[in-house]
């Protein structure tokens, strides 16, 4: 039986997209302005792709219809999360995501997406807009319609090691120059509010939805509270940053053996720096920075050895709550 699952990216281009995939990740990318790879992705706008064992070239997709005990027992149709590495070399535009509920009543029953970001690298000047000023909606429409965008949102400074959870509902865009590892819940659902007036190739503006924007943004905005936590054994720390509704995320960084016990439906690990092995009894396979690797409800004790840092995240139970 299969025991550690990589996967290969999905590349998305963007408007807004840089080279850094290629530059940081050594990634075979399609452009200079490619903005996303999708590293763990089950969703009709792209699945990620098996790289090793006897599911080779089939796509996570596959492996979430076909070998379900792998998930443990999560219920539902969908595969729950979606975990991405956007590189922002130009701001990325404002937007907004919907709740569960809004979701799935407006857009074909898609879920909602609440998110989170692991800051990887950033110029020190780097910033993020999360959230805004206005006390209510209708003082968020006066400065939209007046163009006081710097009045209107809330920029906070990052830098790299910076970990932001971002809520449904939460007015938020990446800036210039930041590198980040994303992990949300299985939805590609955005409202866009503002794209700084820019065109595509073909000379056009990008779609805004104000109105969707404006009906699942929270008023006023209120911080996520997130309080990290540290453990360490001398061999590993391990960071928790949150274990919220949807998802659990954590940065392991391992400097030796460090042992592992998965009581959670499965594991998501993508390896951010360093390199190793990782292997249990019956399995090892070496890693290093840019891979992605899937750990089965069937696997339950594993070793990490080596220098080699990972952000991880497994889905909660409260998946399919508003």
């Amino acid at each position: 039986m299969d025991q550690f699952i990589f996967f290969q990216p999905i590349f998305q281009e963007r408007i807004w997209g840089g080279n850094k995939l290629h530059t940081h990740f050594n990634y075979n990318i399609p452009s200079a302005s490619t903005g996303e790879a999708w590293v763990f992705a089950a969703h009709q706008n792209g699945s990620s792709i098996v790289a090793n064992g006897s599911y080779e070239g089939k796509t996570l997709l596959d492996l979430w219809q076909d070998k379900r005990e792998w998930f443990g027992s999560l219920k539902g149709d969908r595969f729950p999360l979606l975990t991405k590495i956007l590189d922002a070399a130009k701001d990325l535009s404002v937007q907004v995501h919907p709740d569960n509920r809004y979701a799935s009543a407006n857009e074909n029953g898609e879920y909602g997406k609440t998110e989170c970001w692991y800051v990887i690298d950033c110029d020190e000047d780097a910033e993020l807009v999360l959230g805004h000023n206005a006390d209510s909606r209708s003082e968020a429409t006066e400065l939209i319609a007046a163009g006081e965008w710097d009045a209107f949102l809330r920029k906070v400074p990052v830098r790299p090691g910076d970990f932001v959870y971002v809520p449904s509902g939460t007015m938020h865009a990446i800036g210039e120059s930041v590198l980040i590892l994303e992990t949300q819940q299985n939805s590609d659902v955005t409202y866009r509010v503002y794209d700084y007036d820019r065109t595509d190739n073909e000379g056009k503006k990008r779609e805004l939805h104000l109105q969707q924007a404006l009906d699942v943004t929270h008023f006023p905005h209120e911080d996520a509270k997130v309080e990290p936590a540290v453990q360490s054994d001398g061999e590993a720390e391990v960071t928790t940053f949150v274990e919220a509704d949807y998802f659990s995320v954590y940065k392991w960084e391992m400097h030796g053996t460090a042992s592992f016990t998965c009581e959670a439906p499965f594991l998501l690990c993508s390896v951010i720096e360093g390199s190793g092995t990782v292997d249990n009894l019956t399995d090892s396979a070496p890693i290093q920075k840019g891979d992605h690797f899937l750990v089965p409800n069937h696997v339950t004790d594993f070793t990490i050895d080596g220098n080699v840092t990972c952000i991880v995240s497994h889905p909660n139970a409260s998946l399919h709550s508003s």
